[in-house]
C-alpha cells in the first residue's frame, strides 16, 4: 500500500476492482490472453505472435507519449471497436472461474460503508462487475458502477471518474480513490482533487480500516 493523499474530510471511496477488489494473477493475466486468443484468431496469427505485437504497441506508445494506454484503447488501433471490445469480455470473462466469496471482503466493506458512500470504476463492463461482485460476495456494498460501456472510454480517461464523482454527489475533495495502477486508477482521480491510495494486494484493502480518516 502506498497512500498518495488523504483530504482531511472524506465522505466516499472510488474503487477499482480487478487487482484491487481481489487478488488472483491466473485471472488478470487470462482477461489480457483471452482477447489476445479472439484477436488472434480474427488476424490469422499464432497467440505469441499477437501478444507481441500487442505488448510492443503499448510499450512504444509509453515511450513515445510518456502515459500508458489500456488495453481497450490499444485494441481499438488494432481494428476492434470499443463496442467489438465490450463484447467480447461479456462473452469471454466467467469471474466465478476464478474467485470466490470473501468474507474478510465483505466484513472491511461493511464497516466501512458506515462512514462511506461507495462507487466501482472499472475498465470492464457494467455486467462484467456486477459477475466479479456477486463472485466476491460485496455486490449489495456497489449501487454505483461506472464500467467501460457507461461513458465509452477506458481509464486513464477522466471521463470514468468525472461520472463516479456525479452520480455520488460528492465533490472530488470528499473522494479517495484506490486502485492497483497508479497510471489508471490514481493519476486521473488525484489530478481532479480526489485523495488516493494504491492496492498492491488484497489485504491492503482489509487495512483500510486502520489507514482511512
Amino acid at each position: 500500500m502506498k497512500i498518495y493523499r488523504l483530504p482531511p474530510v472524506s465522505s466516499a471511496l472510488v474503487f477499482d476492482m480487478d487487482s484491487t477488489l481481489y487478488t488472483n494473477p491466473e485471472y488478470e493475466r487470462d482477461q489480457i490472453d483471452l482477447l489476445i486468443k479472439r484477436l488472434a484468431r480474427i488476424r490469422n496469427k499464432t497467440f505469441e505472435d499477437m501478444k507481441g505485437e500487442v505488448a510492443s504497441y503499448r510499450e512504444t506508445w509509453a515511450q513515445v507519449r510518456g502515459e500508458k494506454i489500456s488495453l481497450s484503447r490499444a485494441f481499438m488501433d488494432f481494428g476492434v471497436p470499443l463496442e467489438e471490445n465490450i463484447r467480447w469480455r461479456e462473452e469471454l470473462y466467467e469471474p466465478s472461474r476464478y474467485l470466490k466469496a470473501d468474507p474478510v471482503l465483505g466484513k472491511t466493506l461493511d464497516s466501512l460503508s458506515s462512514r462511506y458512500s461507495f462507487a466501482l470504476v472499472t475498465n470492464n463492463p457494467e455486467s462484467v462487475a456486477k459477475k466479479t461482485l456477486a463472485a466476491l460476495g460485496v455486490g449489495d456494498f456497489f449501487s454505483i458502477l461506472v464500467g467501460l460501456d457507461t461513458c465509452m472510454v477506458s481509464k486513464p480517461h477522466r471521463l470514468p471518474f468525472l461520472k463516479a464523482l456525479e452520480l455520488l454527489e460528492i465533490p472530488a475533495r470528499e473522494c479517495i480513490a484506490l486502485g492497483d495502477r497508479y497510471e489508471f486508477d490514481l493519476v486521473p482521480p488525484l489530478e481532479l482533487g480526489m485523495g488516493g491510495i494504491l492496492i498492491e494486494k488484497i489485504e491492503d484493502v482489509y487495512r483500510l480500516e486502520e489507514i482511512l480518516p
